[in-house]
């Protein structure tokens, strides 16, 4: 890493800096910022992570953010990002995962008040990102192991729902909770109107869920409109000869249209048929 100089000083623990390309990032580290001035030379030693962003915008958002959080929260941030980064293999932008640092000052000050909250997709986030509520929950550790503070599985699941968002690449955590809804919404009117219980330790079970993962990241990336059309022919044999599970989905594709406004491909009304199809012949072999 080359040298670093304070731009200016955001509080004792960041300061803003200029990396070897001229762009601007922020750099952390405890004490890193105490009695610094424009110019001074960033001990290389006292860094313990230089947030890079793409935009102005983007950068002046996460100092308004990181410059209000406390340290100890900063430092179960960036180690809850980099876990989460290994665990997902993936990139996860600064930019995108910054409102984390936010939501877990904010907890861990409702805790200390006596005022944790409820999260009532739970069971869902549990249920359908089993990974990324694994991560949730090594967070709480993670948050345990600076702070001192035991915040409670709810917040494991809102923990998961900011690396479902940014893993989803779904525009907002609004947008995360309502992908959830409709999956949920979805599950229900099939084993009402299909008159099965899904059994939820099933292969077929998973391959369902993980498809309207992907189908409801779809619906709310505009990609729907994008689809390629399954030829005809194959769309009536299977209109056919799967009557039951194409009439359900027929009322997930009236769900979809009443509520988001958009319609189904044949496409995705074939995947949703041949999946719904096999909870159908699932549950009917189980119960023989």
């Amino acid at each position: 890493m080359s040298e670093l100089n304070v731009e200016k000083v955001i509080n004792n623990n960041l300061v803003r800096s200029l990396d070897d390309r001229n762009r601007e990032v922020l750099v952390m580290g405890c004490g890193l910022g105490f009695k610094k001035k424009p110019g001074d030379v960033i001990e290389e030693s006292r860094i313990e992570k230089v947030y890079r962003l793409d935009s102005k915008q983007d950068q002046d958002a996460m100092e308004t953010i990181l410059a209000r959080v406390p340290l100890e929260v900063l430092q179960a941030f960036n180690d809850i990002v980099a876990y989460g980064k290994l665990s997902l293999h993936t990139e996860l932008s600064d930019g995108l995962m910054v409102n984390l640092a936010d939501h877990i000052s904010f907890a861990l000050e409702r805790h200390r008040q006596g005022l944790d909250l409820s999260n009532a997709l739970l069971g869902e986030i549990r249920s359908f990102y089993p990974h990324e509520f694994d991560i949730g929950m090594q967070a709480l550790d993670i948050i345990r192991k600076h702070t001192g503070a035991r915040l409670p599985q709810d917040e494991a699941g809102f923990i998961a729902l900011h690396f479902i968002s940014v893993a989803s690449q779904i525009n907002s955590m609004a947008e995360t909770n309502e992908m959830m809804q409709l999956i949920r919404k979805v599950l229900s009117l099939v084993e009402y109107d299909c008159q099965i219980q899904l059994d939820r330790n099933s292969l077929q079970y998973e391959r369902f869920v993980t498809h309207l993962k992907y189908f409801s990241r779809r619906l709310f990336s505009a990609e729907m409109a994008e689809s390629l059309e399954t030829d005809p022919g194959l769309y009536q044999m299977i209109k056919s000869q799967y009557k039951k599970a194409y009439l359900c989905a027929l009322k997930i594709a009236d769900l979809v249209n009443k509520t988001y406004g958009k319609n189904l491909s044949n496409d995705e009304m074939v995947y949703l048929t041949i999946h719904i199809n096999r909870l159908i012949e699932l549950y009917r072999h189980s119960h023989d």
